[in-house]
Order: structure tokens, then C-alpha cells, then sequence
């Protein structure tokens, strides 16, 4: 057997280079990427002896093999591998590389997201000595109880595999394996192999089997003939149909099916925040979101339908709305999920564990044969469908309408970045307001137009989410823009990636919206019963003891994109600050250069609401009013709530 005499992480590296990820596309041709087309990676003691070395050796010898990045923060690494697979539907993510102690737990809230959001990544953070022969090393956690416990460790629950190279010969076995689960659409996540300093720097003979290319083929599982019976008794049986679509729709690239299922049944269709860019917005059978932020459309339609269809959804609180969007006494679901921890959950007895795509297909098959049946939603249903999606159409249009006020609120920025972005752009968002009115109001016009990270609802994705979605697309050869919109609040938490932006020539647009606060946190505040405290951004008041008063404090976030080097584009607060976003978003899309824009908001004006309720509990005790009013209206709310939804 013909071995090469390498170190740990250089055969690690040049591992990671050869493999591909191969899948059949939407039309049925062959699609074949590189897993892991390159790595991030902030250096220290841990690993710049490591996999710091590994890549400069890859660098020097073949600057293709590993291409190599530069980040400003170990958790926005994760975040721009999470918008790369997201563009990517999932076939291809980028790995992550961190030193021992607060580089490697800077990884986790990354690794949650990852995880939550069933999108692949691929963390390399280092460990400490496994020969402890300089036990405790510079960073290094100790616990008296247990010497082998590493920080590393909290990387378990939030990983979908998790795996420590406390030996060379343990390489082999471990990256296998990870690799199986980054490329299993049931399995995916969060793939963690903690790598200690010192055998990243060992020798050993490495196989060169190993080093060869490998495939690893997406599994598209068809649907169990029995479950598809079942599956297609229930929705033959029901009166008023409704599809949730997930995220599993597009990841499977299942949107042409959907289309045409929905097209020749009738049945409307309703989408979680990962299922934006199912159906586009103006489709006959698309109503919109649905849950807790979806539109008043797609909630009365959800609220008496008798046969839901999810298909590639978790069923997240809010898509359930808390477990209230769904009130048919006798409501049926049928619940298609590739992974069969989603697909039976809630209770459902007709799990149909498999492909979307496959499902979908099989299921418009049997409706030409007139195997199904009748499947064709009846007239007055179809009516129904209609008038509740012109009725909200409407209250959309009223919402972007400019009001010439000086500060615009949320809806009408929103209107300006619809009217002046093209139909192939991507919007990126994860937290705060935002989620909420772009999951009602964003008229989405492409299948990987809507990125709305929503699953973890990060504070501080937007950034560096946006930066990984541009790098997924020019990797693909797509050069349409990206479209970053973020409240100050999340800004704040996480905006140094604007400097990679910069330093790489990376093309995003983002647009910052100045609320002096937590516009989202403060409304909840006040539905509460909290009155916002602790969500303004204001100056300290030492008699009251709080941030309540009205002295705004004098951050200037424009200022602070610039001092990074970005091109940016203030809009003075008047009633030409909508039509001058507008005039912003086209001078972006016609740069070349990242640019930053900023506009003042008032965030007391709120979108159209949809009849979506979120179980935040309210204290049931309280010598507060407004606590006291607020738990009244939580007890009311809480009554429709069903323990299961099938």
C-alpha cells in the first residue's frame, strides 16, 4: 500500500480537497461540487502550527487545493458556511478553523444555527494537549471532577456529529464519517471534530486511498408505497387542503413539483420562513407565510383547513403558531419529511418519510393516472383562496406605499428595497422586526430569493449570512446581488465582517435600519406588559435607574461602516428618504463595491398584522397594570392552543 508521510492536519486538509458531493438537479441532471471548496480560519496557538501550516503548505504548493480565508470572528465563519450551503441547497459548505479555548467556543453559537437550521458545516476548532505534557496550557479550562473534559465538549448537544482525533490513526475513521453526515439531507448540521494541538503537528503514513477523490451522493429516498397510499386517502377525503412548505422543499429543489401539484389541485400553499421562494408571490395558490408572522391570508385559510400537508417542515413554533394556527376540530396531517424526526412530530398518524421531490412527483403522478382520484379543490374553496390573496395583495400594496412621513416605518422601507431590487436578488435577514414583516410583506420572485436565517433567529447573521449567500452564488457563476437588511440592534452584535467584505472585493448590499433600539424585543415588550424596558438605546439615567429617558445616544453606525472602508450612502431623515432608498439600492446595484446604506426609522410603526399569535408566557402575578392587562389577553390566547396538531 503506497502511503505518504504527512501531518495530521495536512492530510486533513488535502482530504477535505477531494471531496465532491454529487446529486441529480430539479430537471434531472447530474450536479457534481466540491463538498468543501475552502476553509476559514482565525489563527492562534492552537492551530497555526496546525491547520494554519497545512494551509500555507497547500497555499505554496496548490493554491486550488484549500483556498483559504480570512474572517474577524470564529461564529461569523460559521455563519458565511451556512450561507454558502444555503445557495447551495445544501451540496456544498465551507469548513471553519479555530484556536483552543475562546477561538473554539466562539464556534458554538455558529454550530447552533448550523444544526437548527438543518444546513451543513464543518468546524475544526482546536483542543488542548492530548499527551498533556504542558497541562494547563495557555486558554485551557480545567475541571477538577473530570481532567479529560475540554471546552471542546460543549460542542456535543449543539453538533449533529462530534468527534476528537486524540490519535493520528483515528484521522481516517473520523473524517469518513464526518463527511457522511454534511452530505445525508436527514443527518445534516453541524459536523465538529475537535482537533488537539498537538497531533494536529504529529506524522503519520497516510494511504493515498484516502487522499483520492470520493463521491458522496445525495440519498433522495421515494416514498413507502403504503405511506403514499395513506398520504394520498387523506388528501383525496379532504374539503379544504392546505400545504405548509419548509425549507425541504427548496433543499430538494422541489419547487417545480410543488408548482405544478398546486396547479392541478388547487390546493393552496403556505410557507415557513426556510420555505420563502417555494412558490413566487403573485402564484395563484401562494398565500404567503403562515403561523405567527405569516398573512392574514394564509392564517384563515390554515385556521379551517382539514388536511394540512407539510412537506419539508419542522413545525417551529412560529409556523404553528404556537399550536394555534390550525383549528379544524378533525384537522389530518400529513407530514412528508426526509427526516423522521420531523415527519412524525405532533402526533401525526401519516408520516411519509422521503424525498420531497420524489414524494411530489409520485403524487402528481397518481393524479394523472386518476389513481388519486378527484384531488381538484372544490370551486368555492378555489374562490375562497382567491379573494383572501387579493384582500391581502391589497393591504401589501397600502403598506409600501410612501407617507412622506420623516422617519418611514419598517413596511414602507421594505416597499423601497422591493421596487428597486431586481427579481433574481436575495434578501438576507435573521433577526429582530425584520423576520416578521419580511416573512408577511417580501414579495419573493425566485426560488433562492428569500434567505431569512429564522430557525435560531441569530442576532448578527445578516452580515456575515450575506457574505457567505454572495460567495455561494459566485461560485456558481450567479451574479446577482445580495441584499442584506438589518436593524441596528443585530448590527451591533456582529459587523466586523464588513472588513472581509472589503479586503476580498465582495459585492453586498447592506441596508441599515437606525430603530435606537430593539424595534422587535421592545413590541413584545409591550404586549408583555414590559413597556420596552431595557429595549431603547439611550443614555443612562442614574435617578431612575434605567434607559427609558429620551436622550438618544450619539452612535453613528454610518461612521462606523466607513472607518471599515465601505462605500457608504446616508439618507436624510424627510419625505424624500423613501424615494431616495430607492435612488440608494439602484446606485449600489450599479457599483461594483460593497456599499452600506443607512436609514432612520420609526419603529412604533408596525406591518399588517396577520392574525399570527407566539406563545411568550406573562407572569401570572404581577403589581404591574400593563403585566397584569397583558396576562389576560395571554390567558385568552393560550385556550386555542392544541397539545397536538394531528
Amino acid at each position: 500500500m503506497t502511503t505518504r508521510r504527512m501531518t495530521v492536519s495536512q492530510a486533513l486538509v488535502e482530504f477535505l480537497a477531494r471531496q465532491w458531493t454529487v446529486d441529480r438537479s430539479g430537471d434531472g441532471s447530474e450536479i457534481r461540487e466540491r463538498t468543501i471548496p475552502g476553509m476559514f480560519g482565525i489563527f492562534g496557538h492552537g492551530n497555526v502550527a496546525g491547520i494554519g501550516q497545512a494551509l500555507k503548505q497547500a497555499n505554496v504548493d496548490d493554491p486550488e487545493l484549500m483556498p483559504y480565508h480570512q474572517a474577524r470572528n470564529e461564529q461569523a465563519m460559521v455563519h458565511q458556511a451556512v450561507g454558502y450551503a444555503r445557495m447551495h441547497r445544501r451540496r456544498g459548505t465551507y469548513a471553519s478553523a479555530a484556536s483552543v479555548g475562546p477561538g473554539a467556543t466562539n464556534l458554538l453559537t455558529g454550530a447552533a444555527l448550523a444544526t437548527t437550521n438543518r444546513l451543513p458545516a464543518l468546524l475544526l476548532p482546536s483542543d488542548t494537549f492530548a499527551t498533556r505534557v504542558a497541562d494547563p496550557v495557555l486558554q485551557q479550562l480545567e475541571q477538577p471532577h473530570d481532567i479529560g473534559l475540554t471546552v471542546n465538549d460543549a460542542f456535543r448537544p449543539v453538533s449533529r456529529f462530534f468527534d476528537r482525533v486524540q490519535r493520528p490513526e483515528q484521522l481516517f475513521s473520523i473524517a469518513l464519517s464526518a463527511m457522511r453526515v454534511l452530505t445525508d439531507p436527514a443527518e445534516t448540521g453541524a459536523v465538529t471534530i475537535a482537533l488537539p494541538e498537538d497531533v494536529q503537528a504529529e506524522a503519520l503514513d497516510v494511504p493515498e486511498e484516502f487522499l483520492q477523490p470520493r463521491e458522496w451522493r445525495i440519498r433522495r429516498p421515494r416514498p413507502e408505497r403504503d405511506a403514499l397510499a395513506a398520504a394520498l386517502a387523506a388528501i383525496r377525503g379532504a374539503q379544504r387542503p392546505f400545504i405548509v412548505a419548509g425549507g425541504g422543499v427548496l433543499y430538494s429543489e422541489a419547487e417545480t413539483q410543488l408548482r405544478a401539484f398546486a396547479e392541478a389541485t388547487g390546493i393552496p400553499v403556505g410557507s415557513s420562513q426556510a420555505g420563502g421562494g417555494v412558490l413566487d408571490w403573485d402564484h395563484p395558490q401562494y398565500l404567503g407565510g403562515v403561523g405567527a408572522t405569516g398573512t392574514l391570508a394564509a392564517n384563515r385559510i390554515a385556521a379551517e383547513a382539514d388536511v394540512i400537508i407539510g412537506i419539508g417542515t419542522r413545525y417551529s413554533d412560529f409556523t404553528t403558531a404556537s399550536r394555534t394556527a390550525f383549528q379544524h376540530p378533525g384537522a389530518t396531517f400529513v407530514n412528508i419529511n426526509v427526516a423522521s424526526f420531523d415527519a412524525y412530530k405532533h402526533g401525526t398518524q401519516i408520516p411519509v418519510i422521503a424525498d420531497a421531490r420524489e414524494t411530489l412527483s409520485e403524487l402528481l403522478d397518481a393524479h394523472g393516472r386518476g389513481a388519486a382520484g378527484d384531488l381538484r379543490v372544490d370551486p368555492s374553496y378555489a374562490e375562497r383562496i382567491a379573494r383572501e390573496k387579493a384582500e391581502w395583495d391589497a393591504t401589501v400594496d397600502a403598506a409600501f406605499a410612501p407617507s412622506g412621513l420623516a422617519l418611514p416605518g419598517q413596511p414602507e422601507i421594505i416597499g423601497a428595497v422591493q421596487r428597486a431590487s431586481a427579481p433574481e436578488d436575495v434578501i438576507v435577514q435573521a433577526a429582530g422586526s425584520l423576520p416578521g414583516d419580511l416573512h408577511k410583506l417580501w414579495r419573493v420572485r425566485d426560488p433562492l430569493g428569500y434567505h431569512v436565517e429564522y430557525a435560531y433567529s441569530c442576532m448578527g447573521y445578516e452580515i456575515a449570512g450575506g457574505l457567505g449567500a454572495k460567495r455561494g452564488l459566485e461560485a456558481a457563476g450567479d451574479e446577482r446581488d445580495v441584499i442584506v437588511m438589518v436593524g441596528d440592534g443585530s448590527y451591533l452584535m456582529l459587523n466586523t465582517e464588513l472588513v472581509t467584505a472589503v479586503a476580498e472585493g465582495i459585492k453586498i448590499i447592506v441596508v441599515l435600519i437606525q430603530n435606537h433600539g430593539y424595534a422587535s424585543i421592545g413590541h413584545l415588550s409591550e404586549t408583555v406588559g414590559s413597556e420596552r424596558f431595557g429595549t431603547w438605546y439611550r443614555s443612562y439615567d442614574p435617578e431612575a435607574r434605567n434607559f427609558q429617558g429620551e436622550q438618544i445616544l450619539p452612535v453613528d453606525l454610518a461612521m462606523n461602516a466607513r472607518s471599515y472602508g465601505m462605500d457608504v450612502i446616508e439618507i436624510t431623515p424627510g419625505e424624500g428618504a423613501i424615494p431616495d432608498l430607492e435612488a440608494a439600492i439602484a446606485q449600489a446595484k450599479a457599483s461594483d463595491r460593497a456599499t452600506f446604506i443607512h436609514i432612520n426609522s420609526d419603529p412604533l410603526i408596525y406591518a399588517p398584522d396577520g392574525a399570527g399569535w407566539w406563545d411568550v408566557p406573562v407572569p401570572q402575578v404581577s403589581t404591574l397594570e400593563s403585566t397584569r392587562r397583558a396576562r389576560a389577553e395571554y390567558e385568552e390566547q393560550q385556550a386555542a392552543q392544541k397539545p397536538l396538531l394531528g
